[in-house]
């Protein structure tokens, strides 16, 4: 009976051991190495209505990750520069220069030439393939999953490039551990909706097993483990991914190409996947990898719920798990909410001080000589957004939201904001230059452009006050019109891209002010339509026949449509009441 008890004992403190090992493993798992950097972000203001693909993607998963702490901002690495001698180990030295024209990027992103800035563009590119290489230099240190929130760009061959495509990350990644002596065997299991044709004319002859799983067939592809399953559903995707998984080679390196395209509903992609088919294909990816380096990227993704297979994959690899993300997630919105709490009285209503500097930082915990001499007449007060926001204040909160960022990205800079007392209440206007460098004294100053004008004001609506946006305009003077960029009703130049953002601020200086939300009367349908996931029409009529356009309209050009209801259109109230949530666009770009 001893020997018996003594091995039950034993049995029992195994099996405790073993639960304390996973659970020592769950909440000590070593943090998931992601590359990200705020300029994953393309500058290119109208790619989202062109293609539906959400520029603020690597965005929008960095701060979701952030906020659930599924990785700990310390895990967030920032990504080098590639430098132009390791990508010419791969791509053409013409290719390469040609890169430096507008009419070739313009291209490859399918823009026109004036909105395709080179210096930003390939910035973006260059941080893109530089956080590929560090991930897969990780991944082999580490034997184990990294993540960068962009790359994947499989569609750039060694002499040109395409499809949002000008220079192949993997490629790029795989020549230079070759330089520095990795001769492991590479795996590529790729995953996008998409061919890769580019990859495989870099890394053809070059030792390296490319699978792919698409849902487009092109011409064929030699040395690529490739098929074809156009339409397919979870069921039909998730069978042929155990036969790509069972002929894939073993490798001492894999690359992942975890495409947010297979969605249903994604313009371009061709499959039929659901989010949760997308997250089983991912788990059995990983699963066939456990214990080995492997670098995830995120390929493509035209649908509005890419980000959220991105988010996925990133919390599968960093947890183990699979986990939903909530249909109301809007890490946009919490992203502000946070800043928004770091931004007292005295930042935003401040009467002095350049944004950014010291003295102005003095100024959140300072009472400034201005505030003083205002108070004791000795100066006439300026004057105040909605009695409390000063020029100052606004334009330091456009530098903290990243708004100016996003501008001097675009080819803007020497910023200011103008506010001015009108007949509906208060006018904002923010102007500024296009980039270059400071004109010699004497020299004409560079002329200032109008790009973002609003009028606000306080409105009774049903009882409660709104902030009410008599006028808004978000204006890009340094792009044009084209056929894949049509002018809307009332446009006098493109858009900025920026109508989120512009958005949530309005919303938050409504909750600021103490008003019961944000209201508008939009003019036209293309502005209604842009609003309807937060605002409603008051009159609930209004709102069904909406809606009715809405589902009537669907699948064709916004721009089209919103020129044939001009006649016909009736600019009723629209409204935003409540807590500060949601995940659609509020107004136009």
């Amino acid at each position: 009976m001893a020997l018996q008890r003594r091995k039950g004992t034993t049995g029992a403190g195994a099996r405790f051991a073993e639960r304390r090992r996973r659970w020592w493993a769950l909440f000590h798992r070593p943090p998931l190495p992601c590359w990200y950097h705020p300029d994953y972000r393309l500058p290119l203001p109208s790619i989202q209505a062109r293609t539906g693909a959400e520029p603020r993607r690597a965005d929008l998963v960095a701060w979701y990750l952030e906020q659930g702490h599924v990785v700990p901002a310390s895990a967030l690495q920032i990504p080098e520069l590639i430098a132009w001698a390791d990508l010419a180990r791969v791509h053409t030295e013409p290719w390469l220069a040609s890169l430096g024209e507008p009419t070739t990027l313009a291209s490859i992103f399918g823009v026109t030439a004036d909105e395709a800035r080179v210096d930003e563009l390939m910035r973006t590119a260059r941080l893109a393939c530089g956080g590929t290489l560090a991930a897969a230099r990780e991944a082999l240190a580490r034997s184990g999953p990294t993540l960068n929130l962009l790359g994947g760009f499989h569609h750039a061959a060694p002499d040109h490039g395409g499809g949002f495509c000008p220079v192949n990350d993997i490629a790029v990644a795989v020549a230079v551990l070759r330089a520095e002596g990795f001769r492991g065997r590479v795996t590529i299991i790729d995953l996008d909706a998409h061919p890769p044709d580019g990859t495989a004319a870099c890394l053809s002859g070059r030792h390296v097993w490319i699978g792919s799983l698409s849902g487009s067939r092109w011409t064929p592809l030699p040395g690529v483990d490739e098929t074809v399953i156009e339409g397919a559903d979870d069921a039909t995707y998730l069978a042929a991914l155990e036969g790509l998984l069972a002929r894939a080679p073993g490798a001492e390196l894999t690359f992942v190409i975890a495409g947010g395209d297979v969605l249903a509903g994604d313009p371009l992609g061709r499959l039929n996947l659901t989010l949760v088919g997308a997250g089983e294909r991912d788990r059995r990816v990983l699963a066939t990898l456990a214990g080995k380096p492997s670098v995830w990227l995120p390929g493509g993704g035209y649908h509005g719920d890419a980000w959220k297979i991105l988010a996925r994959t990133a919390t599968l690899l960093a947890t183990g798990k699979l986990r939903a993300i909530p249909g109301d997630a809007d890490p946009l919105s919490a992203r502000f909410g946070a800043i928004a709490a770091t931004l007292g009285r005295a930042t935003l209503a401040r009467s002095g001080g350049v944004p950014g500097t010291p003295a102005a930082a003095e100024q959140d915990t300072l009472i400034t000589a201005a505030d003083i001499e205002e108070a004791l007449g000795l100066c006439e007060p300026a004057h105040r957004l909605l009695g409390f926001y000063t020029a100052s204040g606004i334009e330091h909160a456009l530098h903290v939201y990243g708004i100016l960022h996003e501008l001097e990205r675009l080819g803007y800079d020497g910023f200011e904001v103008v506010l001015t007392p009108v007949a509906l209440g208060d006018q904002l206007r923010l102007y500024a230059a296009k980039k270059g460098p400071v004109p010699a004294t004497g020299s004409p100053a560079r002329e200032p452009m109008l790009l973002l004008e609003a009028v606000l004001g306080r409105e009774r609506i049903a009882s409660d006050d709104f902030l009410f946006v008599h006028w808004l305009t978000l204006r890009h003077p340094l792009s044009t019109f084209s056929t894949s960029r049509p002018r809307l009703p009332s446009q006098e130049v493109p858009g900025l891209g920026l109508a989120r953002e512009v958005g949530e601020l309005l919303r938050r200086m409504s909750a600021r002010l103490g008003l019961a939300g944000v209201a508008f009367r939009p003019m036209h349908y293309h502005t209604g339509y842009g609003a309807r996931h937060d605002f409603r029409f008051v009159d609930a009529g209004r709102q069904a026949q909406f809606e009715a356009l809405v589902r009537e309209s669907a699948g064709r050009p916004l721009a089209e449509v919103s020129r044939e209801l001009e006649a016909t259109w009736s600019p009723d109230v629209m409204v935003f009441r409540g807590a500060i949530a949601g995940a659609g666009q509020t107004f136009t770009s």
